[in-house]
């Protein structure tokens, strides 16, 4: 079975989700298109908005509402402004150079959403024949969509193709991606494609939707294995593992979205400093230069110390911040070095075996000439350690702080508690 036709665009690229409820003013689209210079300056390619579409007002949760709870799949949300207003932020963001991709809820509705009258036969029914939310959660706002009817499935791909062609969008992060059938995205995707290149992501994890759908997945099991080393929950035999799932079982060219917070994550779980503590900047140079697509949600980079309302509007502080010095080096890392680019265009993660496998990861991404070693020290200690692999050897500067080291057969070398180390062979 085929895998997808990236876009030569994706080699080296970043992601950054927007929530527009950031935003205190309404027209929220051309507030955030004045942010588009600064993104480009921190290193960002791909601008991830959250649904853009009117919210439904049948049982609403919060003042808001949820952006989820689509109301119509052709129309943009008063909350943002007006269809030219997304059009206008599409072309501001291409004249930067970046891209844009948007949020698409395919598995359920708003109840309000006037498909439910014009069109019962597309929802799915329960026991009782009464319409029904997403078994399980607490989704009481949205009713599902049953994709058995074909109809249905034409409607839909005509909604997502109508933004690609009308506002130029470059693609689509397709939430609860695994609860829509897999024949659907495929499909999608041959309707998508024949308009222009697009990005996909699908916001599930699994190695099938690589195949003639999606271009990235999430990386759930990464961001849950970082936390819980992070936690001093486990050690690093879950990072290993899914490193081991992810170079055996996924298609080569498979690309994982590593994130370190997002929407879902900073709304219900932690912030990223909850989360993280002092392995936060560990974990963020690990979500850089392993193996994967980094996204940053908005605030990280100004170092948002709340957790976002999700029903309400909630802005954010905007300042300058270490976390977002960091992720604009890490960036330019990436971007400098061929062996760090996302999925076919990068190189895989090889491990340099060490003394302190339990607390230490080392490995190396080499392409070419450009040859790359990371090590990663994920504990709460000093740690003194000896890489024992002899592909480490040679002589390397530091892209951090552009100091020269030399790696011999055997070396020992020291590492704090949660540092890192990233260095470029020359």
């Amino acid at each position: 079975m085929a895998t997808v036709n990236n876009p030569d665009w994706l080699k080296d690229a970043t992601i950054y989700q927007i929530n527009t409820r950031q935003f205190t003013e309404q027209g929220s689209l051309n507030a955030a298109k004045e942010q588009l210079p600064r993104l480009k300056t921190l290193g960002v390619d791909i601008i991830w908005l959250m649904p853009i579409h009117p919210i439904g007002e049948q049982n609403r949760k919060g003042l808001l509402g949820s952006p989820y709870s689509i109301q119509d799949y052709f129309g943009v949300s008063p909350e943002l402004g007006s269809f030219n207003d997304l059009k206008a932020f599409v072309d501001a963001a291409h004249a930067q150079g970046m891209y844009v991709i948007l949020d698409w809820v395919a598995n359920h509705t708003a109840w309000d959403n006037p498909m439910l009258r014009e069109h019962p036969d597309w929802y799915m029914k329960d026991h009782a024949g009464n319409f029904t939310s997403t078994p399980w959660f607490d989704w009481e706002d949205i009713i599902d969509l049953d994709y058995s009817n074909a109809e249905l499935r034409k409607y839909m791909s005509s909604a997502m193709q109508f933004w690609v062609k009308e506002a130029g969008i470059d693609g689509y992060r397709c939430d609860a991606a695994g609860l829509v059938p897999l024949q659907f995205w495929q499909d999608v995707r041959q309707d998508l494609e024949a308009i222009k290149p697009v990005f996909m992501l699908a916001e599930w994890e699994g190695r099938d939707f690589h195949y003639q759908a999606f271009d990235a997945t999430y990386a759930w099991s990464w961001w849950k294995a970082v936390h819980d080393i992070a936690q001093g929950k486990a050690g690093l035999g879950k990072l290993y593992e899914y490193y081991s799932w992810n170079t055996g079982y996924y298609p080569e060219q498979a690309i994982r979205l590593n994130y370190v917070s997002n929407h879902d994550a900073n709304a219900w779980e932690a912030t990223q400093f909850e989360a993280f503590g002092d392995a936060l900047e560990a974990v963020i140079a690990l979500s850089v230069v392993g193996e994967g697509i980094p996204m940053i949600y908005n605030g990280q980079e100004a170092g948002n110390q709340k957790r976002l309302k999700f029903f309400e509007r909630d802005p954010i502080e905007w300042q300058s911040h270490s976390v977002g010095d960091l992720y604009q080096q890490l960036f330019a890392i990436k971007k400098e070095n061929s062996a760090l680019f996302n999925g076919k265009w990068g190189a895989p993660m090889v491990q340099v075996k060490n003394d302190k496998s339990d607390h230490v990861l080392s490995f190396i991404r080499a392409k070419g000439d450009n040859k790359v070693l990371a090590m990663f020290n994920l504990s709460d200690d000093e740690q003194t350690v000896e890489l024992e692999s002899d592909y480490a050897q040679g002589k390397y500067i530091d892209a951090l702080n552009q100091k020269a080291i030399t790696i011999n057969k055997q070396q020992t070398l020291t590492l704090a508690a949660w540092q890192f180390s990233i260095l470029i062979a020359q």
